[in-house]
């Protein structure tokens, strides 16, 4: 790996680092954690008819359970399990399931109770990662490498300290511009290196989000998107910090992440095409070279806009079904906010993601024949 390269993802990880410090909060309130526990056996299941709803049922299973984390590892304890019939979503274990279990102690720090909260699901969801980041070394080699370690960057710029500053009442708007400018530089650099072709992506992909922002909030404003169309926003507000929130600037920091992905692949797809073109044609007039990243933009751009729509749409596939299942109209349909919020993020960013592929391409060209002349003039 290029020392240069080297040198500046350690900077950027110790500037991570420090940030995250700065901004922890020191007055954590400690929580309860759950332990694993794996089931070694069903001892009964009890249907019981329920005294709420007639014709409904409720299912005991009375479980003996190993604890195979935490200060209790190694001990059994009997758990009860309920089952309703009313709920779409129950926890049926089975046994040598994993579960997850959170101890009710008495003072001395014996085991009164259990209560299982969920299917331990994480170790399968590991094997995959471990996969995937496996392929892209077999297959990526040194730039595998890179794409790892540039993800690992994004994931914890977002969750380390995107995040946590949202919640302590920072503009979500601001942070996420912040944010995403920073992902863009450091992730084409490391991908790319310090050269021309990296400076042209960056500044295309800046420019196509920045576009997708513009339109998020100036759309966003004229159609009153509130913010709180979905579920897990309305729960957002009740938490502690919920009257502080700028939900109208979550979700612009919503649709900037989610272009970005797609915005930085095209940006980088066309000055990478650039760099090629001039390297085999050194003559060519930047006109001619904008025209060429023009034509390989216009392939990508129909392909790419597709993904972004498919993967809102997709992420959202419950909510039309149910809007189909009771025969909602079309009109009352898009007017909803949670409907306009998406339609907005699949829009914006698709509109971000067009204006992208004409900034790089002018970028790239300008930049590759502007610097050659000035070099050649110095001669």
């Amino acid at each position: 790996m290029d020392k240069k390269i080297f040198v500046f993802i350690i900077l950027i990880t110790l500037i991570f680092v420090n940030v995250n410090a700065t901004f922890a909060d020191q007055n954590v309130e400690e929580k309860p954690e759950p332990v694993r526990a794996k089931v070694l056996e069903i001892l009964s299941e009890d249907e019981q008819e329920t005294s709420y709803a007639e014709g409904e049922t409720t299912t005991i299973q009375t479980i003996e359970l190993e604890i195979t984390s935490g200060e209790n590892k190694g001990e059994k304890i009997i758990v009860e399990n309920h089952v309703d019939s009313m709920f779409a979503y129950n926890i049926v274990v089975e046994q040598n399931d994993d579960v997850l279990v959170y101890l009710e102690k008495d003072e001395s720090g014996e085991i009164i109770e259990g209560y299982i909260s969920e299917i331990a699901r994480d170790k399968y969801l590991l094997y995959l990662g471990i996969v995937f980041f496996l392929l892209l070394l077999i297959i990526g080699g040194l730039k595998g490498l890179k794409a790892i370690i540039t993800l690992l960057i994004t994931a914890f710029a977002v969750l380390k300290i995107m995040l946590p500053l949202i919640l302590k009442g920072y503009n979500p708007i601001y942070l996420s511009i912040i944010i995403s400018i920073c992902i863009i530089a450091v992730t084409l650099v490391i991908i790319s290196g310090f050269n021309r072709k990296a400076l042209a992506a960056i500044i295309g992909t800046t420019g196509g989000v920045l576009v997708a922002g513009l339109i998020t909030l100036i759309i966003g404003e004229l159609a009153s998107l509130t913010g709180l169309g979905t579920e897990e926003a309305q729960m957002l507000s009740l938490v502690e910090q919920g009257d502080s929130f700028n939900f109208k600037g979550i979700l612009f920091a919503g649709i900037i992440l989610g272009a970005l992905g797609a915005v930085m692949d095209v940006s980088m797809s066309i000055a990478s095409s650039i760099n090629e073109i001039k390297t085999a044609n050194p003559e060519m007039t930047t006109k001619q070279l904008i025209k060429s990243g023009m034509n390989v933009g216009k392939d990508i751009m129909g392909t790419m806009s597709n993904t972004l729509i498919l993967a809102y749409s997709g992420g959202s596939i419950h909510l039309m079904l149910l809007f189909m299942a009771h025969d909602f109209n079309i009109i009352d349909i898009i007017n909803r906010d949670m409907i306009a919020s998406e339609i907005l993020r699949a829009l914006a960013g698709s509109i971000g993601l067009i204006f992208t592929v004409p900034i790089t391409a002018i970028v790239a060209s300008n930049l590759y024949n502007r610097i050659d002349k000035k070099t050649s003039s110095k001669h």
